[in-house]
């Protein structure tokens, strides 16, 4: 389950992962295989080959794409996640989600 978005946000990203950007969402999340992780950033874009591309440069395989309908995309949890934010400057999400102290080590 999905929150801490709003749709506004949401149809950016789909925009964005449509027309073959590299596109980042975090949002809170509760799912029950993943008991320590309470937030995701969904990591995506349509076109594939830059994905899996981009994805090689964080250690991404690219068997772990979800590819729901037409938003291919990467979940991202914990270390990785704040990495990512980090590395794509991001800082708004880090702080909107309180990851740095979160994964502090």
């Amino acid at each position: 389950m999905a929150f801490g978005i709003n749709r506004k946000e949401l149809y950016a990203w789909k925009s964005a992962v449509r027309s073959g950007e590299m596109a980042f969402l975090t949002h809170y999340w509760l799912d029950d295989r993943f008991p320590s992780s309470k937030t995701v950033t969904k990591a995506g874009c349509a076109d594939l080959e830059k994905l899996i591309e981009w994805g090689k440069a964080y250690g991404l395989k690219p068997e772990w794409i979800d590819h729901k309908a037409d938003y291919p995309h990467f979940d991202l949890f914990g270390k990785v996640e704040v990495e990512v934010l980090l590395n794509e400057g991001l800082i708004e999400q880090l702080n909107r989600f309180n990851l740095l102290q979160k994964h502090k080590g």
